[in-house]
């Protein structure tokens, strides 16, 4: 047990080593066989490092602890770095979450970019990309946090931006660089401003402000500095997250290689910035204002992102600014004190929402069976239709992603009890996803055959399928006559227990299934007006 935690200081640098790129050298691009060769170490050793992961999180949810691992770096005696590593429940979450659905668009990746020039420069930037968001949420102290979260902001110009060759992608990746450098300065200024209060970088320093903070609070100069700080740090968040006013580089962020929307907007980038603020709230809890500017922000993301979405005729373009919608509800849970809704929804987000991506490059990739090699066509929602018998294996998929995304999103159990009650959250989101699946399906014939994508694509589709009903079940809460198989509610809980949670022992199953059965008719009630306006617009062009 205590090897686990001793040595989970290697889980950032297991992947290291497929970046290093020595395939490029080993392999010329005329050989294309050898070079797939080289996603199977990249595979292999993420799943060592999901192993790990999900040995530490059986760890967690057996005892409940936090542990953490210092080195010091001694300059001289006047001055020293301490680097390590810090577990508790949140890093266990978050390390299973990148590491599955790194996975997942690893093995996808394989045969999508099989005949890409650059396949063994994707493949490093993906092993780079996996070990910088690794390192970010086992970082024991600010200054790791920083370093981590820079290079997470590398890998993403350098994937976004990976046809560097083409106009648009090449002003894509400069423009989420710089959009997300603005909340970066404002992450330092955060960090450099906590280190003047505390006079430290650590974690557990960090938290234990929180003990002395009715002393703070009747220093005013004192409180409005730690305020300040808070919102700077706040703001790295929101540039990572695509939040309200620093989203405008989210749906840019689609002329990278569709795998990597998937790894940018389920399990890495913008799940960065959840962490971070997911991180924080045993600060941001006894600042009122901070909270309901989080909460704010959320709304607002919420409203933008769900509108925009609708208007969007690119099927990726739609899905990214579902991304951004999404990410507003769980900056509003986490906003509102809803620690364990937060981190509940953004699994559901994060594995459904890899599901519909991935899908979507399957959709696109039988689109151009039909029209060509052409984003514009291949990828444009007006142009689809009439592909169900010819990919009866991704319009399942699709299909049940769509269902799983927006009835997850919308289940009622002890996680997200907090989001259906409130008047403001109905759920717009259900609507759109609804209108986007049913747009794909239910249109004019075509008259030529599209074909179904190749068994790597459509294994690590329906793997995800698989994963996002487990976390649908594991995520109903059953802690009834010394049965106890609620493990979400354990590893969902801060190991730092300054939020006040009103959670109950066990389930009043009556009033469970009256309220998932209330949010459930929610989604259904978004499908049924969807449907209405698809056929009304489809009689309408007859």
């Amino acid at each position: 047990m205590e090897y686990t935690y001793k040595y989970s200081w290697i889980i950032p640098l297991v992947p290291l080593p497929i970046l290093i790129g020595v395939g490029l050298l080993l392999f010329p691009t005329s050989t294309k066989n050898l070079r797939r060769m080289w996603a199977f170490p990249s595979i292999l050793l993420l799943s060592i490092v999901m192993l790990f992961s999900v040995d530490l999180s059986i760890q967690q949810i057996n005892r409940s602890s936090t542990y953490q691992y210092v080195w010091s770096w001694a300059i001289n005696n006047d001055l020293s770095f301490e680097f390590g590593y810090f577990l508790d429940s949140l890093t266990s979450i978050m390390l299973i979450l990148i590491t599955t659905v790194g996975i997942f668009v690893l093995i996808y990746s394989d045969n999508y970019m099989s005949h890409d020039q650059g396949y063994l420069r994707f493949f490093a930037y993906l092993s780079l990309f996996n070990t910088s968001m690794l390192g970010l949420v086992t970082s024991s102290n600010l200054i790791q946090i920083y370093i981590y979260w820079e290079l997470v902001g590398m890998c993403s110009y350098l994937l976004i931006g990976f046809w560097f060759t083409r106009p648009l992608a090449a002003n894509a990746c400069q423009k989420a660089f710089v959009t997300n450098h603005i909340g970066d300065f404002g992450l330092l200024l955060g960090i450099l401003g906590l280190y003047w209060i505390i006079g430290s970088f650590e974690f557990q320093d960090l938290f234990e402000l929180c003990n002395n903070f009715i002393l703070i609070s009747k220093n005013q100069g004192q409180f409005l500095f730690l305020t300040l700080c808070a919102f700077l740090l706040f703001g790295g968040a929101i540039a990572k997250s695509a939040q309200f006013p620093l989203h405008v580089c989210l749906p840019d962020a689609m002329e990278g290689p569709t795998p990597i929307s998937a790894l940018i907007h389920a399990a890495t980038m913008v799940a960065a910035g959840i962490f971070l603020v997911a991180r924080f709230v045993p600060i941001f809890i006894f600042i009122p204002s901070i909270m309901k500017l989080i909460s704010f922000i959320g709304i607002v993301t919420v409203l933008l992102g769900a509108t925009l979405a609708v208007a969007q005729k690119d099927i990726k373009r739609g899905l990214a600014y579902s991304t951004m919608s999404q990410l507003g509800y769980i900056m509003l849970a986490l906003g509102m004190g809803s620690y364990q809704a937060a981190l509940y929804h953004l699994i559901t987000h994060a594995y459904s929402k890899a599901l519909l991506f991935l899908g979507s490059e399957s959709i696109i990739h039988s689109m151009e069976a039909v029209v060509g090699y052409s984003p514009y066509k291949s990828q444009n929602l007006v142009f689809m239709g009439g592909l169900r018998k010819h990919v009866p294996i991704t319009k399942t998929a699709f299909l049940v992603g769509t269902l799983l995304f927006s009835l997850l999103t919308t289940n009622n159990n002890q996680h997200t009890f907090l989001f259906w009650k409130k008047p403001y959250e109905i759920r717009s989101k259900v609507k759109r996803e609804a209108f986007l699946t049913i747009t794909h399906f239910e249109s004019n014939k075509t008259f030529y055959y599209p074909h179904e994508s190749d068994n790597t694509m459509l294994f690590s589709i329906l793997l995800l399928v698989l994963f996002t009903l487990f976390i649908g079940v594991i995520g109903i809460p059953f802690n009834q006559q010394e049965i106890h198989l609620d493990i979400l509610s354990k590893l969902l809980t801060p190991a730092i227990y300054l939020l006040h949670q009103n959670s109950k022992d066990s389930v009043d199953w009556y009033e469970f299934f009256t309220n998932a059965i209330f949010s459930i008719s929610i989604a259904f009630f978004g499908i049924f007006i969807a449907s209405f306006l698809f056929v009304f617009t489809k009689f309408q062009l007859l």
